[in-house]
């Protein structure tokens, strides 16, 4: 049976250095990011001329197509559509994994991670966390080399950003159980890995 790990957190927090971290410590893993599935289709491109903060939004990715991903690796199927997203031409691409019935981990991680319909009650639900500065100091620099941006730009959607997501957070903390921390600290992620051993 395959464990589902969730990382989710502000932009910035150290989301992808964790889904990393653990899928080179964790044998036979598997990482999604939410942020690979975002549209690329007319609509979406429209919305943006009109909404600034669109693709901090849950309606900017292909949620169907996400979960049918994770489903289809669940499944163990033998051809398995994953998509992946260039930032400076706006534009989805996808490829085919196969041979994944050694899988034991899927790592989902993104800002919209904790906001797809999963049930989280049987995932190990991980939140990181960091200081806003430090963060916004971090999207500044992805930002800028990866994605094309301005500081003003990046600026501008870092602060809309931060509210988005703390604003539809409250309720999945309600719901599960989540462990919290800062990805740096090498002594909680010593205790993470072995609480993820130990619920495998």
């Amino acid at each position: 049976m395959i464990k589902t790990i969730v990382i989710t957190g502000p932009s910035g927090s150290g989301k992808t250095f964790l889904a990393n971290k653990l899928s080179r410590d964790l044998d036979n893993s598997i990482v999604i990011k939410t942020d690979s599935y975002y549209r690329d289709d007319l609509f979406i491109k429209i919305l943006s001329l009109f909404i600034n903060d669109i693709y901090d939004r849950l309606i900017s990715i292909k949620n169907y197509k996400l979960l049918k991903t994770i489903n289809s690796i669940y499944n163990k199927e033998n051809n398995i559509k994953v998509y992946n997203y260039d930032f400076k031409h706006k534009k989805s691409y996808t490829s085919i994994i196969k041979n994944i019935n050694h899988i034991k981990f899927l790592i989902i991680e993104g800002i919209f991670a904790h906001r797809i319909n999963l049930n989280n009650i049987n995932s190990i639900n991980i939140l990181c966390r960091e200081n806003k500065e430090i963060c916004f100091q971090r999207r500044i620099i992805r930002d800028k080399l990866e994605r094309g941006r301005n500081q003003k730009e990046v600026t501008s959607k870092f602060r809309k950003s931060w509210y988005l997501f703390f604003k539809h957070l409250s309720r999945y903390k309600r719901r599960n159980l989540i462990h919290e921390f800062n990805p740096l600290d090498q002594t909680s992620y010593t205790n993470l890995i072995n609480k993820i051993i130990k619920y495998n």
